[in-house]
Formats: C-alpha cells, sequence, structure tokens
C-alpha cells in the first residue's frame, strides 16, 4: 500500500513538473518571438508603418498568462483529486435527495408491498 502511495506521490510530482517546464518554455519561446517581432518590425521595415509587433506581443503575452493561470491556479486546486471529491459530494447528495423521495412516497401508500403483481404492470 505505502508503494502505491509513493508510487502516486511521485506520478502527480512528475505530472506537475511537467506543466512548469512547459510554462518556463512557452515563457522562454515569448522571450524570444517577441524581440523577433521587433526586429521584424523596426529593423527589417517590414509594414514599419505600423506597430503591429506591439498587438502581437499583447495577444501572445495574454495566451502566456492563461497558461499561467492554468498551471498555478486551475491545475493547483482542481485536479483530478479535486474532481474525484466533488463526484462523490454530488453522488452523496443524489442520494439523499432520493432518499427523502421514496420516504414521502411511501408515507402517501406509493411503495405499498401489498399490490399485486397485475396491477403494476396495467
Amino acid at each position: 500500500m505505502k508503494d502505491n502511495l509513493d508510487h502516486e506521490q511521485y506520478e502527480k510530482a512528475r505530472k506537475r513538473t511537467k506543466q512548469k517546464k512547459r510554462l518556463y518554455f512557452h515563457f522562454v519561446l515569448f522571450l524570444i518571438g517577441s524581440v523577433f517581432f521587433i526586429i521584424l518590425n523596426k529593423v527589417l521595415h517590414f509594414h514599419e508603418e505600423l506597430d503591429w509587433y506591439v498587438w502581437a506581443i499583447f495577444a501572445w503575452l495574454f495566451l502566456l498568462v492563461i497558461h499561467f493561470f492554468n498551471v498555478f491556479v486551475m491545475k493547483r486546486f482542481f485536479d483530478k483529486e479535486w474532481e474525484r471529491i466533488e463526484t462523490e459530494k454530488l453522488i452523496e447528495k443524489h442520494k439523499t435527495k432520493i432518499d427523502r423521495l421514496e420516504k414521502k412516497l411511501d408515507k402517501k401508500g406509493f411503495f405499498n408491498e401489498s399490490t399485486p403483481q397485475e396491477e403494476l404492470n396495467s
């Protein structure tokens, strides 16, 4: 059992490390790409009349911020364990509602055991 728990912790840590590694790679790529856009626009005079590089950098920055939020907020708090716990809570809530409805119907006589089978089929 302890080996299984250790393996689960290792896998979780490995996945988390991969997420962070991808984010750091995205950040480095963003920096290189931003410099490339500036050089392309200002040094190589590609559509120099517009400062399009600013919009391209801001759009990419927006995507980087979403990636950052996903890794450090969403994945940290809303992982598989959270999903499992929430599913169990929802199942328990539904079971409670079903039990209450069955008790209500039983009080009204809908679950009368003396009902003949022919009446149920008709």
